[in-house]
């Protein structure tokens, strides 16, 4: 089965009361209606089978002549985003074809990716969760992340001990998302718990590795 990817939104966290009245923790994401742009396919020029999709129509003004000439060779409207799914045997859709939603009717469970929220420069207890020093006076150890080198022998610190740095702003990939509701001819789709990114962020919602449908 070829695995399916769509590009949506997030609106942020909600809740919803399930068939048994039981409530429900979730987060909601909106996804527009995709367009095929391409087809590629290994016998051509491309060397493997892929088929692109844009996601949110974008103004001819805004879109560079490139990439204008790309979607005007597809007989399409402009696009913000591109992307590209791998299959298999046979496209699962014709250039020109809209796509949404209804790809995952259906399916039990999908994965999100999308960006985490960054949060600068922090320190070990924010950033891997160390439990720190006691909090009595004159310890002069409370947040510190300790000793992270050695003695005589090696006389250094080890590449990949936990220190102090940048943290967030990474790619996240949630595995395995119980699909609550799905709503195809309004684009919205409900998923139980969590997903990375902040409100409004761009997040892309495909077919689960692990669970499947």
């Amino acid at each position: 089965m070829t695995k399916q990817q769509l590009l949506g939104t997030k609106q942020g966290m909600t809740t919803y009361f399930d068939e048994k009245g039981n409530l429900v923790v979730c987060t909601l994401i909106t996804v527009d209606k995709h367009i095929a742009v391409q087809v590629k396919t290994a016998d051509g020029k491309d060397g493997y089978n892929a088929i692109q999709y844009g996601a949110r129509t974008q103004k001819a003004k805004h879109t560079t002549k490139p990439v204008a000439g790309h979607f005007k060779k597809a007989g399409v409207e402009p696009r913000k985003n591109l992307f590209e799914i791998r299959f298999e045997k046979e496209a699962p859709h014709q250039v020109g074809e809209e796509v949404g939603l209804e790809v995952f009717e259906g399916a039990a469970f999908i994965d999100v990716i999308g960006k985490s929220k960054g949060k600068g420069f922090q320190g070990v207890i924010k950033r891997y969760g160390f439990k720190g020093g006691p909090a009595a006076h004159g310890s002069k150890f409370h947040r510190s992340g300790g000793s992270t080198g050695c003695r005589s022998t090696p006389g250094r610190c080890l590449p990949g001990t936990k220190k102090p740095g940048h943290m967030g702003s990474e790619r996240v990939t949630i595995q395995s998302l119980k699909v609550v509701k799905c709503d195809a001819e309004k684009g919205v789709l409900l998923v139980k718990g969590a997903i990375p990114g902040a409100k409004g962020s761009t997040v892309y919602v495909r077919t689960a590795i692990k669970k499947g449908s």
